[in-house]
């Protein structure tokens, strides 16, 4: 399997498919713009959001979980599930956390994840990154990955849900790019990335929907600070 870091490219191939290519760069120009509303991305999003967060439920108690830092939260795609627990949300579009306020409990901050610091040294028993890392290189991957590591408490993981990369033009390479993510990578070079800073609990690919043609492929993992771990 590939290892590269970013989505495979086109071939090039002469005019046509550079053409064809120039094309979509435009059209996913046009659907970006379209997604930072908030409505809109949640309208998109809404299909697939409890296939896209199955797996967690099935590796963990949610019941049970305490304080939550829920790390480019969006307009509050995730907030639901954590109704009973004191729950904290990031995001850098001030839209998002405006429309999530309105709709859910907890704290929502127009922050850069980068430089979020917790409030009174707060440390959080489920820190999540629901497909959050496919928008950031590998640079900026290494530097917030220790920085979520930082927030967890002693009996606390670290729960990613990311994209993993098709080698070709499929529907899932298509609706990745159009997802605003320029860094899907494949399963490997995921693990690789985290596994610099978490031990592994639970590494779990699977295809979203979970039945019919696959629109997304998509890797769960589950993870504690080497720190903690060793």
């Amino acid at each position: 399997m590939s290892r590269d870091t970013a989505c495979d490219p086109l071939p090039s191939v002469g005019r046509p498919a550079r053409a064809t290519l120039g094309v979509r760069r435009s059209a996913s120009a046009v659907i970006g713009r379209v997604l930072e509303r908030p409505a809109l991305y949640r309208l998109w999003q809404r299909p697939f959001v409890y296939a896209k967060f199955a797996p967690i439920g099935r590796h963990n108690d949610l019941g049970a979980v305490r304080r939550v830092l829920d790390v480019g939260c969006g307009p509050g795609t995730n907030a639901g599930w954590f109704r009973h627990a004191r729950y904290t949300g990031i995001d850098l579009n001030p839209a998002y956390v405006a429309y999530a306020r309105q709709r859910y409990r907890g704290d929502f901050v127009v922050a850069d994840v980068r430089g979020f610091v917790p409030p009174d040294g707060a440390r959080f028993d489920f820190v999540l990154a629901n497909s959050l890392l496919h928008h950031l290189d590998d640079d900026a991957c290494r530097e917030l990955l220790p920085r979520l590591a930082g927030c967890v408490s002693t009996d606390g993981h670290v729960h990613i849900l990311e994209l993993v990369s098709a080698r070709r033009p499929t529907p899932a390479w298509l609706l990745a790019r159009l997802d605003r993510g320029s860094f899907t990578r494949s399963r490997e070079t995921w693990l690789g990335l985290f596994g610099e800073v978490l031990a592994p609990v639970v590494c779990e690919s699977y295809a979203v929907p979970a039945v019919g043609p696959t629109l997304w492929n998509m890797l769960y993992f589950k993870g504690r600070p080497l720190a903690a771990a060793g």
